[in-house]
């Protein structure tokens, strides 16, 4: 038996600790140690890999990557109520679990840990898409980091791995999917979390490839894709008339019907058009 199975059952560290979740932080804890390890065990092959945790909570997630054998957990947690339930976690575990009371919007990971790096986060819901398209878009890629394993909102989870054609497809699918392979890999109802969210939730894995699938400027890439979904219901001649008045060539150049709406237009071909204002 190891040490981490030696502490005490998260519902009792939350009665311990008076951990009642905010929803104020977009807290929703996870309770079972059963769920957290397939969480964990999701994210891949852990051993002589750091990790960075957003948003751990009383830690059942932290639990599972420490026992998957990650080499360092670095845990990022704003809610100071939850740090010395995370310091039992880090006393069972000697040199393998960095905790950081901090804002992960203004946390630089990379200044305490080693690369090969995995993010894996039961994400707080109200930060969640906006740390992700921050790791989708750093000014250098590959990125630091090699695997994301994060659970969102269900909707959330399925724009990430949306294709062209539905309504769940927009930025987020066009934005991870030029440098990732997406996938869902675990699906959560209300009923496993404390309190209940309103909505069920999932888990996406997101692989980092090597390079884009395709070559396109990405500040470029995101200006077209924000204001083509933006304004989804219009055409995109209307939609991106702001980008040049030559819109309509721009966009037969690359494929695309200048009265197509964003929805139906492929990750290649969005690359394409950004392709057409580089210089």
């Amino acid at each position: 038996m190891s040490a981490i199975d030696t502490l005490p059952p998260l519902r009792e560290v939350i009665a311990t600790h008076g951990l009642s979740a905010r929803k104020s932080l977009g807290q929703n804890f996870l309770l079972d140690l059963n769920l957290t390890a397939k969480i964990a065990r999701a994210a891949g092959d852990l051993a002589g890999s750091d990790v960075l945790e957003i948003g751990p909570g009383p830690g059942g997630l932290t639990r599972g990557l420490l026992a998957e054998g990650a080499r360092k957990v670095l845990a990022v947690e704003k809610d100071s109520r939850c740090i010395p339930a995370l310091e039992e976690i880090a006393a069972a575990c000697p040199g393998r679990l960095q905790i950081i009371e901090g804002d992960a919007l203004e946390v630089d990971p990379l200044a305490h840990l080693t690369s090969p790096i995995r993010i894996a986060a039961n994400l707080p819901y109200n930060v969640g898409t906006e740390l992700l398209v921050r790791w989708l878009t750093p000014k250098d890629w590959p990125p630091f980091w090699e695997s994301l394993t994060l659970m969102f909102q269900r909707e959330v989870a399925e724009r990430i791995v949306a294709q062209p054609g539905g309504k769940a497809y927009g930025r987020l699918a066009v934005l991870a999917q030029w440098r990732c392979d997406a996938r869902i890999v675990m699906s959560l109802p209300p009923g496993a979390f404390s309190p209940p969210p309103k909505v069920s939730s999932a888990v996406v894995h997101l692989t980092a490839l090597p390079a884009p699938r395709y070559p396109a400027n990405p500040k470029i890439l995101q200006d077209v894709v924000a204001r083509a979904f933006n304004q989804r219901r219009k055409m995109l001649r209307a939609a991106l008339k702001g980008l040049g008045p030559d819109i309509e060539d721009r966009l037969l150049a690359a494929g695309i019907k200048p009265t197509d709406r964003a929805e139906v237009v492929s990750l290649e071909q969005f690359c394409a058009l950004a392709r057409g204002f580089e210089g």
